[in-house]
């Protein structure tokens, strides 16, 4: 993969459409635009940033391919900072194929999945958390998730972390004239206490961003909400009255659910998974025994649980097993079945749920269900955590780099607190800014790039 290459590659989705768009980029864009476009009239096509209207043809056989809008973009004035092309005609999968085949033909190469998007981050463009906040943009599922990628594209993001590596270089220049010249008459140390208050300062701002994480992550790929109970407490027709259709089978004898389902819909516009699992009860085979398994194993990764009891029968075993079993987990408690004579009395439940508010709810009828719904939504709250700072983290990568970052400044902390030599503290605050830098591609290795790029579609 080299930039002296002209890379090209359909922009738009796959499928039939209106208007599709081939794009090529890099230093024979011009070259290949002359070449494939003949315009409607005799003036310069190819003047840069206007919309010419023409025919492309094939290049070796002058055919027509399609009637197209063409526009040129001079470097440094583009996505990518290269000289770039854009073919914009119509948009059947065979018009798009042929006219990149003509693309292709005339100089370009088929760019690799993110290839455009890499050449504008390394040409400057943009620096790798805009470049990552471009994919989140087109894989957005939520308007928070969008308005947050679109905030990241903008530079928010950026500007924290090099507002902390500042604040941080300011530190590590004091140490390092203290090591340069601390063998020299009237140089004295920087104060330690002022330093420490420092580095702390900036691991507290750190950790805010790093706090947000869950805020960001559930903006951008949604919260699992998984709802658990006994065999035949009503989880399946509650899972369906929540999604608004009929996605479980339904039947009046227990154990019908044997794995779980997830499908997908939305409260107050964060996205959510619903999860529908399998009853808990003394397994009766081996496919039941891996069934309940999986429901623990759903629980300890969802976001909130859901405790459905049923409010017909009295608290049973297999209740205090679920309530125990998550005991320690963000859980709304839920009784269903109050469309029928109430039999399960509060007082008789364990310690663990008695001090909770206990939603009384009728999957049949949907009593109860728009409070419930207000309910998982002030959990989610509760699991996204408070953020204490302005950017919002939404990438599992840029949390690892910081969380890194944050453990570096501790052991600088440490060793300053404990009379360590400046040395030791001066090669911590350089490893904690090694992983600031990666977050906007400051330090990163080719490798990294690779797997972060090759995420992308190609086009992009």
């Amino acid at each position: 993969m080299t930039q002296a290459d002209t890379i090209a590659a359909i922009a738009t989705p796959p499928g039939t459409g209106g208007i599709g768009i081939v794009r090529a980029s890099g230093p024979g864009a011009e070259r290949i635009g002359r070449a494939l476009f003949r315009p409607s009239k005799t003036s310069n096509p190819l003047l840069s940033h206007r919309l010419s209207h023409g025919k492309i043809v094939c290049p070796t056989t002058g055919r027509i391919l399609d009637e197209v809008l063409l526009v040129f973009m001079r470097a440094p004035r583009s996505f990518t900072g290269e000289d770039t092309l854009e073919i914009h005609c119509h948009g059947g999968p065979l018009i798009l194929e042929e006219v990149l085949t003509a693309v292709l033909r005339a100089g370009a190469r088929p760019a690799e999945p993110g290839e455009f998007t890499r050449r504008a981050f390394l040409n400057g463009r943009l620096d790798l958390a805009q470049a990552e906040a471009v994919q989140e943009m087109i894989t957005a599922r939520s308007q928070r998730g969008l308005d947050l990628a679109l905030g990241h594209l903008r530079g928010d993001l950026s500007r924290s972390i090099g507002e902390l590596r500042a604040a941080l270089l300011d530190v590590l220049a004091l140490l390092e004239a203290e090591i340069d010249f601390q063998e020299e008459d009237g140089v004295e140390a920087s104060p330690r206490d002022a330093l420490l208050d420092r580095l702390r300062d900036i691991a507290a701002r750190i950790g805010g961003l790093t706090a947000s994480y869950g805020e960001g992550r559930m903006a951008r790929e949604g919260a699992r909400v998984v709802i658990t109970g006994k065999a035949n407490a009503g989880k399946s027709s509650l899972f369906n009255r929540l999604l608004g259709e009929d996605r479980a089978i339904v039947t009046p004898h227990a154990g019908t659910t044997r794995d779980f389902i997830e499908e997908g819909a939305s409260i107050r516009g964060v996205p959510v998974r619903y999860v529908d699992t399998a009853g808990i009860r003394a397994a009766r085979d081996p496919a039941e025994r891996e069934g309940i398994d999986r429901v623990w194993r759903q629980a300890a990764a969802a976001d909130v649980v859901v405790i459905l009891l049923d409010g017909s029968v009295p608290f049973t075993t297999e209740d205090r097993d679920i309530v125990a079993a998550n005991r320690d987990r963000n859980v709304v408690v839920a009784m269903n079945k109050s469309d029928l004579p109430a039999v399960l009395r509060e007082d008789s439940l364990p310690g663990e749920i008695t001090g909770r508010e206990i939603l009384r709810v009728s999957a049949r009828t949907g009593e109860g269900i728009p409070a419930l719904r207000d309910a998982v939504f002030a959990a989610l709250g509760r699991a996204a955590g408070a953020s204490r700072s302005e950017a919002v983290l939404t990438n599992l990568r840029h949390k690892v780099a910081l969380e890194r970052s944050c453990a570096s400044l501790r052991a600088a902390e440490q060793g300053l607190s404990g009379g360590l030599s400046p040395e030791f503290a001066a090669f911590d605050l350089r490893e904690a800014l090694g992983a600031l830098g990666e977050v906007t591609g400051q330090t990163i290795g080719e490798e990294v790039l690779d797997r972060i790029f090759s995420t992308f579609c190609i086009g992009k």
